[in-house]
């Protein structure tokens, strides 16, 4: 027998039990006691990451702009562009580094260019860029 949709071949028993065990369900509901499921095993606990020194972080992340004075940042070592910023104070300019500022001279994205860095690392790359201008 030809299949009407398919071009395939049907089978030809059209008997009650070869048509109830082509119709049957796949599975069945359970409305009774959960099934227990065994637990997934928990993976291992990765080391924490060392923190990065502040170099580290500014020669991966942050000398894109700081190195090249984009977007207005002050670039390392200049200390006039620098001044102002540092008499600020270290914690300002923290908080400038991890929730991004927009200045008259410049703009500052929250945490750079760097979403992976702590707020450590940004602090230790803040103050290696001060250290720099001082």
């Amino acid at each position: 027998m030809t299949s009407v949709l398919g071009g395939g071949t049907a089978s030809a028993d059209m008997s009650a039990a070869a048509v109830e065990a082509r119709i049957k369900p796949v599975g069945k509901l359970n409305t009774g006691a959960p099934i227990a499921v065994a637990a997934a095993p928990a993976p291992a606990a990765a080391a924490p990451a060392a923190a990065r020194s502040g170099d580290a972080v500014y020669n991966a992340s942050c000398v894109a702009c700081h190195g090249t004075g984009a977007a207005g940042a002050p670039k390392l070592g200049d200390k006039a562009a620098w001044g102002d910023r540092i008499a600020q104070g270290m914690d300002t300019l923290v908080k400038h580094a991890i929730s991004g500022f927009q200045g008259k001279s410049g703009v500052m994205p929250p945490r750079g260019t760097c979403g992976t860095c702590s707020d450590g690392e940004l602090k230790a790359a803040v103050e290696y860029m001060v250290s720099k201008a001082k």
